[in-house]
């Protein structure tokens, strides 16, 4: 029998109830980080921009129940990056996982036959969102309404979302008080405000505070990075001009702000 063209093989990842935490890519920048002590240093060692190492971070620690990654700032060492014993210890197990999983597949490829009639389509039924933000939580209420209804939502870093969604949905997601979800959140959607003394009076449901840590300027945007007080960050994507009006500076207090119909919500099956 002529050898299948198809070779079966599995992305091992890292899932939480709210879905996935992290890629093997994104564990080998763990590990890195580990080593090195550097963001910088461990996004060269895995092939990743400063920006999209960074990213990745923000997105592990926001879908983590603790935090990964720290960041220090300043001190006898001026500063840097370091695992915390949750991420140091995510990263071991993972090793640990590989290697069995990698034994396994092996295994799995000299039994599986017809290959090729079988698997063909499994390649293309993995579906990635392009959503900035993505946020773990728990639903903490429903108000059920005559077309959409209101879900509250905790995050894991004790913050609060509110999202806006058809009763239909609610059903089709089977979310009810306590079931783990997904936020998810663009960054287009997302205004960046100030404290100037005056307390804020907007319609948007969604005001998530905390200080900048990271601006990554563009030709004509720039995105702004806000890190909230429980460990999670929001990401916002605003223009250039408006950075420069608002002063936008690392360290600077700010706030997220974003509709309650802006907030899509997810659930693993």
């Amino acid at each position: 029998m002529a050898r299948s063209s198809i070779r079966i093989g599995s992305a091992l990842s890292v899932q939480v109830r709210a879905g996935t935490l992290a890629s093997k890519r994104w564990m080998d920048l763990l590990a890195s980080v580990g080593d090195t002590a550097s963001v910088s240093a461990a996004a060269k060692a895995v092939g990743l921009s400063y920006k999209a190492a960074w990213d990745a971070v923000e997105a592990m620690n926001n879908l983590s129940e603790k935090p990964l990654v720290q960041r220090s700032v300043g001190g006898k060492g001026g500063g840097g990056t370091r695992l915390t014993a949750a991420g140091r210890q995510l990263v071991e197990t993972f090793k640990t996982v590989e290697a069995e999983h990698q034994r396994f597949l092996e295994t799995l490829n000299t039994r599986v036959k017809h290959a090729d009639r079988d698997l063909g389509l499994l390649g293309r039924l993995t579906m990635l969102t392009s959503a900035r933000n993505q946020f773990a939580g728990k639903v903490t209420k429903i108000t059920t309404g005559a077309v959409n209804d209101e879900v509250q939502i905790e995050l894991t870093g004790g913050d609060h979302l509110v999202s806006i969604v058809t009763h239909e949905s609610v059903e089709n997601l089977r979310l009810k008080k306590g079931a783990a979800v997904v936020a998810l959140v663009k960054a287009s959607s997302v205004i960046v405000a100030i404290d100037e003394g005056a307390p804020l009076k907007l319609s948007a449901r969604n005001h998530l505070s905390g200080k900048i840590s990271r601006l990554v300027k563009g030709a004509v945007n720039m995105e702004v990075v806000i890190e909230l007080k429980g460990g999670n960050s929001v990401a916002a994507v605003i223009t250039n001009g408006a950075a420069k009006s608002l002063k936008l500076t690392e360290g600077d207090a700010a706030t997220a702000i974003f509709k309650a119909s802006s907030v899509i919500l997810g659930v693993t099956p």
